[in-house]
């Protein structure tokens, strides 16, 4: 890189910081931060006060520390400062926003909202945290909307837990589909422009998770459990009876041929074999990532009766066709079969932002116990993956969405089944600065479905 180009991004990171500036008040915790954002994005081996200050020229790791514990900020204002920016850099009508949680294993009793629990990131049930983000892809790119951590029913009902790692009162126990609709209406009401939400079994299988995206006029491609119930097309016949004081009543019941409803594996499986489609929804590291789909109009089950009309959506493994993951979609009839792919295969961004935002962010090198530091480190990691993911953009890269919808880029294979594969190449970046993955995949074969740091001796900070 040439001295120019090194200019140029330095002075392009001053005026991202400079927006973000005025919601610290006080000149120390602004500095602070623009310190810490500079020690995130610097490639240092772990990113905790102690380095980060070390490679910032800090002379001790004592303003960063304040910044996350004692310094006045809103990190929730900040925030949606960096909603504004995605929208200005990476803003389309047809944007999908992805849920997801991720964990952050971490040792001890104290971290805020910390216990034995299922955690992604190493496939089995750790000592944890869970955090639950919502990220965005377009065509333009993809980075990090919202998050909030998932406060478990134990720790919201001791109070004395609560009191010391400082849980706000207003804070009550919410699962994570309530936390990621929560995320999702926010974002709506600011504005952001999406037509689509994903996310996997956890939150699809949650049907006030679908009703509130529907309400609010969005659409939703969800991954779904196989046991999930559906019913055919031919709906229940409504049929009149008396009560026991001669009041007609009505109920449903089956009737003119209709049928129960049923699992969704037992929808698929009964479909014939023509009717399944090969469809390429990305580029991965050895080759277009090709799946069989299929899909099929059915009505999502509501209590005892069918509900609201939608799509089943199957994907198939090509090499191994026992290998099937289920979506629901309230998408109209008009939808085609590819677009209801793209949007399926588009989930693997979220996975692919984990990654870059663990790996050049420092989104799980923190070391705090506090409900509010918790958060303000989370803000402060997602916008530098917002600022690398910029720089990529600016390099001309491509999102792992094309601008006609296409899903270009999946990478690696998740715990639960999807990431996108590797990149091969870097983006130019600034002196000092991490790079994030390019989004060009090398060419080669097809590819299958995939299966189902160092530290330094420090006192912890909250």
């Amino acid at each position: 890189m040439n001295p120019s180009e090194i200019e140029q991004y330095a002075a392009e990171f001053e005026s991202f910081h400079a927006r973000f500036a005025r919601f610290f008040v006080r000149s120390e915790p602004r500095e602070a931060a623009r310190q810490y954002l500079r020690g995130l994005l610097a490639p240092v081996p772990r990113k905790n006060c102690w380095q980060m200050a070390e490679a910032t020229g800090a002379k001790d790791p004592q303003a960063m520390q304040r910044l996350l514990f004692a310094a006045l900020w809103d990190a929730d204002a900040v925030r949606d400062e960096l909603q504004t920016f995605v929208i200005e850099r990476f803003g389309e009508a047809d944007g999908i926003g992805v849920v997801d949680e991720t964990g952050f294993l971490k040792k001890g009793t104290k971290s805020v909202g910390v216990k034995r629990q299922y955690c992604g990131t190493a496939g089995k049930i750790e000592n944890c945290q869970v955090g639950v983000f919502l990220t965005y892809c377009t065509g333009r790119g993809y980075t990090f909307l919202d998050r909030r951590l998932y406060l478990p029913k134990e720790w919201c009902e001791d109070r004395e837990r609560r009191r010391e790692a400082r849980v706000p009162e207003k804070v009550i126990f919410e699962t994570k589909p309530q936390l990621a609709l929560q995320m999702l209406e926010h974002v709506w009401a600011r504005g952001i422009p999406m037509r689509w939400v994903s996310g996997d079994e956890v939150y699809g299988d949650g049907t006030r998770f679908r009703d509130g995206i529907a309400q609010a006029g969005k659409k939703y491609v969800l991954a779904v459990s196989a046991n999930t119930p559906v019913w055919h097309e031919r709906q229940p016949v409504v049929a009149s009876f008396k009560g026991q004081r001669g009041r007609p009543r009505k109920k449903p019941c089956l009737g003119n041929g209709a049928t129960a409803w049923e699992p969704v594996s037992a929808v698929v499986a009964a479909l014939p074999s023509q009717a399944w489609r090969r469809v390429a929804v990305g580029q991965g590291e050895k080759g277009p990532r090709i799946y069989d789909w299929v899909r099929v109009r059915i009505f999502e089950k509501r209590g005892a009766v069918p509900g609201p009309e939608g799509w089943l959506l199957a994907r198939r493994s090509i090499t191994d066709p026992t290998e099937l993951a289920y979506y629901l979609s309230n998408a109209p009839r008009s939808t085609s079969l590819r677009t209801l792919a793209e949007v399926a295969g588009a989930r693997w961004s979220i996975e692919t932002t984990f990654e870059e935002g663990k790996g050049e962010a420092g989104l799980d090198e923190y070391e705090v116990r506090y409900w509010h530091s918790w958060h303000r480190h989370i803000t402060l990691s997602m916008i530098a993956h917002a600022w690398l993911a910029a720089l990529r953009q600016a390099g001309g890269e491509k999102s792992p969405r094309s601008r006609d919808g296409r899903v270009e880029r999946a990478r690696g294979a998740a715990v639960a089944g999807d990431r996108a594969a590797a990149a091969t190449t870097q983006p130019r970046t600034a002196a000092g600065l991490v790079p994030l993955a390019s989004n060009q995949a090398a060419t080669g074969s097809s590819q299958p479905l995939p299966k189902t740091g160092r530290s330094l001796a420090r006192r912890r900070y909250p």
